[in-house]
């Protein structure tokens, strides 16, 4: 007799894109930062098209775009707190698009919560690595990058989500 196999469910499936898109994001915000590092001067710019895509190496100690840096412990648990909570929740994502979102999220709080556990001027208080400089915006990271496109998304699923429900009521 075979036992009865659980067949996962639609949300159960939701967990892999969601756990795939959060590595690539963390490992590629992680690999770009150390190259970052590796060849940038702090404080110098590089000009990849001039006057509109540059690269220059900073470390930030508060919130995103330089906020609040007075308070980077706070960010630390910040970031760890939504790790959690989307790992948690990760059987309740209603579908692929918010899976992709929460994906993306988690991918970039783990990404600068690395950089706050693991850098300097120590553990928790680490200064998060930012060089992707367009001059008119502030320098930032894959990270950030990947937490702002998931918000987006979440913003966009849940207006997809509640079309949806009006379309059916």
């Amino acid at each position: 007799m075979v036992e009865d196999e659980q067949i996962p469910t639609e949300r159960q499936v939701h967990a892999l894109p969601l756990f795939a898109l959060a590595a690539v994001a963390l490992v590629l915000d992680q690999v770009t930062k150390a190259l970052a590092l590796q060849t940038l001067t702090p404080g110098e710019t590089t000009p990849v098209v001039d006057g509109v895509f540059h690269f220059t190496l900073q470390r930030n100690p508060g919130a995103a775009f330089g906020l609040f840096t007075d308070f980077p412990m706070a960010f630390t648990v910040l970031a760890f707190v939504i790790s959690v909570g989307i790992i948690v929740s990760v059987r309740r994502v209603p579908d692929r698009l918010n899976a992709l979102a929460l994906g993306s999220v988690l991918g970039g709080a783990l990404g600068n919560l690395v950089d706050r556990i693991a850098r300097d001027p120590g553990l928790f208080r680490g200064h998060v690595v930012d060089f992707i400089d367009f001059r008119v915006w502030p320098v930032f990271n894959i990270a950030d990058m990947a937490i702002v496109t998931g918000a987006g998304l979440l913003i966009l699923a849940s207006w997809r989500n509640e079309r949806r429900e009006r379309a059916s009521s």
